[in-house]
């Protein structure tokens, strides 16, 4: 069984002595343990081409157009069976390197995606996915700030787990959390957090979310959209869409029975969303062809150039 730990913060600063406290943790549970810092990696931007997409469905493997660090991080997640990843909270939520994983996560590591493009392989003789990324697998996360200033960042880090359908079984947000190393509450928190993920990793199947209630009753996500003038609300991480009320004096959120099959952490949902992208990108095919798109495109290009720095030969 292997737990690999991520650290998004700064060398030997508090998310990579909180990671390597929760991976002592789960040493003692009789894990293998590793350590990354993403900071020490090369991960670009992702700029929104569609070849990972584009690659995935025409039985092409899906394999990312960039040239960085990113594909030796996802194959060390994948390999293991367990993660745990730490970000400093910046204006409320995760540091851009861990955005930056989030994004490149994206449509190539989409659980749907993997299906669909792993039968188009096998029909035309391509090139299957990594089929690692059907596996199981339990990941939690630390969020580290120093001051109350929080709010985005478990929503953040969940989203990496959406793509792939990974169990996030907890997601714990450490404010006022400057002098960390030296609290020994948190940082016993953190050692139950690996010894937690490592029991669930040894049996990744049947891992659950164990954390604290969120108040999406589904994903346990705290982060809303509310429709203006009404008590409709949509939750920013699994989607679903219900309305707050007020029961025993006490804000719940409530859906109806069918909105489960619409979760954007779950299979049903993410075919509906793969048949939707679908669809849009056959519209933009379409469009492309046409002497009125071409027109408005050039329009702008003839505008004006984007400013770059000048750069030193």
């Amino acid at each position: 069984m292997k737990v690999l730990g991520i650290s998004a913060g700064t060398k030997d600063g508090s998310n990579d002595s909180l990671v390597k406290e929760a991976l002592m943790g789960a040493k003692e549970e009789g894990a293998e343990i590793e350590f990354i810092r993403l900071l020490d990696l090369d991960i670009k931007h992702c700029t929104g081409c569609i070849a990972c997409v584009l690659s995935l469905m025409t039985g092409k493997g899906g394999k990312c157009a960039l040239h960085d660090d990113f594909e030796w991080l996802l194959d060390k997640m994948l390999d293991a069976d367990g993660i745990i990843l730490s970000s400093p909270i910046f204006e409320k939520g995760a540091a851009g390197i861990t955005r930056n994983v989030c994004d490149r996560f994206g449509p190539r590591t989409d659980r749907a995606h993997i299906i669909i493009s792993s039968k188009i392989a096998e029909e035309t003789g391509g090139t299957q996915p990594d089929l690692r990324l059907l596996k199981e697998k339990a990941i939690s996360f630390m969020g580290i700030g120093g001051s109350d200033w929080s709010t985005r960042v478990e929503c953040d880090h969940a989203m990496i787990a959406m793509s792939p359908m990974w169990t996030v079984v907890e997601n714990i947000v450490f404010q006022w959390s400057k002098t960390i190393v030296v609290e020994d509450e948190k940082v016993a928190k953190a050692h139950a957090l690996g010894r937690n993920l490592a029991k669930a990793a040894a049996d990744p199947a049947s891992a659950a979310y164990i954390g604290e209630p969120g108040f999406c009753p589904h994903c346990h996500s705290h982060e809303f959209y509310l429709s203006p003038g009404s008590t409709r609300a949509i939750c920013c991480l699994c989607g679903m869409e219900g309305d707050i009320a007020v029961e025993g004096g006490k804000a719940v959120f409530r859906f109806e029975e069918e909105e489960l099959g619409k979760a954007h952490d779950d299979l049903s949902g993410k075919f509906i969303h793969a048949d939707q992208i679908k669809e849009n990108e056959g519209r933009l095919i379409e469009v492309k062809k046409s002497d009125e798109y071409r027109r408005r495109v050039q329009r702008y290009k003839d505008f004006i150039s984007g400013t770059v720095p000048e750069r030193k030969a």
